[in-house]
């Protein structure tokens, strides 16, 4: 059995106008061609669908059955056309993303909120982990995009985009440091500090450039991402040397009432990130439409601090 779709249509218009003339104007197509597409669709079948009488084409009980079949199978095709329309045009599907603490409080929810505002339809996944769980998420295909800290082994079941963020020093809004158009370790010598833990990479290379310049770094707060040391440096209790993200993510959450400034930090302390997707799947065109969009921002962000 080959039915086709034209078959379908050209059976529920003869059926809706109860008639081949009436169908075939719908259909825009001859009497014949009418009939001879209903009389395919019988012997597809292998049955009968209507009585010839004085001309006219009368249902069967077999008929109504099969029309309910009809309406079911084209309305379904209909849907699943307008569906991929909305899937191409962006406006529906589900994304599933994973990233490392740093970027999701803040960060990455605002640019899943930019992005599916307009797209009632989309749906998405956002799961904080850290970045050895994002990597193996995505690597094992549970996830579409991840961003996480450089991996530092290769991985052949990612592809990963690095991006070097160039870290900024947070102080307090009344400090003297802020008249300063970059802060050096000279500057904070002996002050107390927030750090990441101590075998974070950030805090190793943090602490080899205290030492080159001769200064003394006074970690007074252990932590395991930046994000709690800003309100350390709010309440005037330490400096931090962070990365962008929680820097933008600080201001934008505080816009007018921000207690704290972002000043360059000189020699530049980098954290190296990367946005990974799986390597063997290829990423839907909303994916790779919001993995663009990340990685566009990622690329900005290191110019709005300097």
């Amino acid at each position: 059995m080959n039915l086709t779709i034209r078959q379908l249509q050209c059976f529920r218009d003869v059926m809706r106008a109860g008639s081949i003339s009436e169908a075939a104007r719908t259909l825009n197509r001859t009497q014949p061609a009418v009939s001879a597409m209903i009389a395919s669709l019988e012997d597809g079948l292998g049955l009968s669908l209507f009585e010839r009488q004085r001309g006219r084409l009368v249902p069967k009980a077999e008929a109504y059955y099969f029309l309910e079949e009809t309406e079911v199978i084209l309305e379904r095709l209909s849907q699943s056309t307008r569906t991929m329309k909305e899937i191409g045009d962006l406006q529906q599907g589900r994304l599933r993303i994973a990233c490392m603490p740093a970027t999701a409080q803040w960060y990455m929810p605002k640019l899943l909120a930019e992005f599916v505002k307009d797209k009632p339809k989309l749906s998405a996944s956002l799961m904080m982990r850290s970045s050895a769980i994002v990597e193996e998420w995505v690597a094992s295909q549970q996830y579409d995009i991840g961003l996480c800290e450089t991996p530092l082994t290769k991985n052949r079941a990612i592809t990963a985009e690095g991006f070097d963020l160039d870290c900024v020093c947070a102080l307090p809004i009344d400090d003297p440091l802020t008249a300063k158009p970059s802060i050096t370790p000279a500057d904070l010598d002996g002050f107390p500090m927030a750090t990441l833990n101590t075998d974070h990479p950030t805090y190793l290379d943090t602490s080899k450039i205290f030492a080159q310049a001769q200064a003394n770094l006074v970690q007074r707060f252990e932590l395991r991402n930046f994000q709690p040391a800003m309100e350390l440096v709010e309440q005037g209790l330490c400096y931090c040397i962070c990365d962008p993200i929680t820097a933008a993510s600080y201001r934008d959450n505080h816009e007018n009432r921000a207690a704290i400034v972002f000043k360059p930090f000189t020699p530049s302390i980098q954290l190296s990130i990367s946005l990974i997707n799986p390597a063997h799947r290829p990423l839907s065109l909303l994916a790779e439409d919001f993995r663009a969009l990340i990685s566009r921002r990622l690329h900005l962000l290191n110019a709005e601090f300097q």
